[in-house]
């Protein structure tokens, strides 16, 4: 098949998984074209079937902001026409979804009906698209798609909730690649990072509000305090100065580490001992699912996806959304013990190989074959 694949090219989530989709599909055979505005984050070496269409931007005085759906929509015209697309998967409803509508429209004109996948990936429903500004615009496009997907059970929930959706949607989980995601041998890091054999907890996220941060690091305080650790917070985003600025007041500079964005975030996945993901909205919870591929049990909020990938009581804990307190108590729980770490451990690896992506792609492939065939049908 001819996919192309439209998505932000960001470190959230919808990014990755997109790009990821993409990579697998192109390892088996697929031709995949990304449609969109620069690189994407993970799409960071030559790969074979793998294609970048970048939308150009335009300035003109005219416009106080550039007409980026515009581009979009005439980028994702003239890649279906002159690629011979097969099938569009578009990423996050808004402006996604609307856009694919409107280049499927344009293209009927040209005698070509290419069938649109969308897969709805959480903040797009329950903050942006829930919003009145694109509240009619987002229910629209979704009962505009050929297909819908969504990243967990509970955001099914949510879409038909918020939305009266007369799409089918069917839910095909995020996923891991374990060739990339697995514990392996970085004693050197581990040493960098905690050079008297502290424990290491982690975090990783694009330090918006959702995420949290800030319970991250009273629940680091409220650990250190009884077991000698240290944190890594990985990532960057609008609340890093805060966080900084917390770990000033709380005297603990010394034993976080700030290590901003990373390509290679598995290399220190592999040397932590647990991850915080105490968010207040997750629509499946992909970062606690990488650290659980590199035996990393998690400590989490449990709102949204994430019960469907952090099995309280087996792969980590899960806790109300602020309970601080909480949060700390299973966290040393979990690693004053090694026996107790090493059962969590295990217990998280074997849970995260259920989402393997050798298991999900086939699943999409089937689903990419389906809506071809119907939209076929109706023609």
């Amino acid at each position: 098949m001819k996919i192309g694949i439209v998505c932000y090219p960001t470190y959230g989530g919808s990014g990755v998984v997109a790009t990821e989709i993409g990579l697998g599909l192109a390892k088996l055979g697929h031709e995949v074209h990304f449609i969109t505005y620069k690189r994407p984050a993970r799409l960071n070496s030559f790969s074979a079937n793998v294609y970048l269409h970048e939308v150009s931007s335009f300035d003109y005085p005219l416009f106080e902001y550039t007409p980026y759906e515009t581009a979009l929509a005439s980028k994702m015209v003239d890649v279906v026409k002159y690629e011979n697309l097969d099938i569009l998967h578009v990423h996050y409803a808004i402006p996604h979804a609307a856009v694919a509508y409107m280049a499927k429209q344009i293209l009927l004109t040209h005698g070509i009906n290419i069938p649109v996948v969308t897969t709805l990936h959480g903040t797009d429903i329950t903050l942006v698209g829930s919003n009145t500004s694109f509240f009619p615009v987002a229910e629209f496009s979704i009962n505009q798609s050929d297909g819908v997907t969504t990243v967990s059970n509970q955001l099914k929930k949510q879409t038909e909730e918020t939305f009266e959706v007369k799409n089918e949607i069917k839910v095909i989980y995020n996923f891991i690649d374990f060739a990339r995601f697995r514990k392996t041998d970085k004693d050197h890091f581990k040493k960098a990072i905690a050079p008297e054999g502290e424990k290491i907890m982690v975090h990783v996220s694009n330090f918006r509000k959702v995420k949290r941060v800030d319970d991250v690091i009273q629940v680091f305080a409220r650990v250190q305090a009884k077991i000698p650790c240290k944190l890594m917070l990985i990532g960057d985003g609008p609340e890093r100065q805060k966080m900084e600025e917390l770990c000033r007041e709380l005297g603990l500079c010394s034993e976080i580490r700030f290590l901003g964005k990373q390509d290679a975030v598995e290399e220190l996945l592999a040397v932590a001992d647990l991850f915080v993901l105490p968010s207040e909205n997750e629509s499946f919870g992909l970062a606690a699912l990488e650290a659980m591929a590199c035996e990393v049990p998690v400590v989490s909020s449990n709102i949204g996806g994430i019960p469907e990938v952090n099995i309280d009581g087996k792969t980590g804990y899960l806790c109300d959304v602020g309970d601080v307190e909480g949060m700390a108590e299973k966290a040393i729980s979990i690693l004053e013990n090694e026996e107790t770490h090493q059962k969590f451990r295990k217990a998280a690896f074997e849970h995260a190989k259920t989402f393997d992506i050798d298991n999900i792609l086939p699943i999409y492939e089937d689903y990419y074959k389906e809506i071809i065939e119907k939209v076929k049908t109706q023609s």
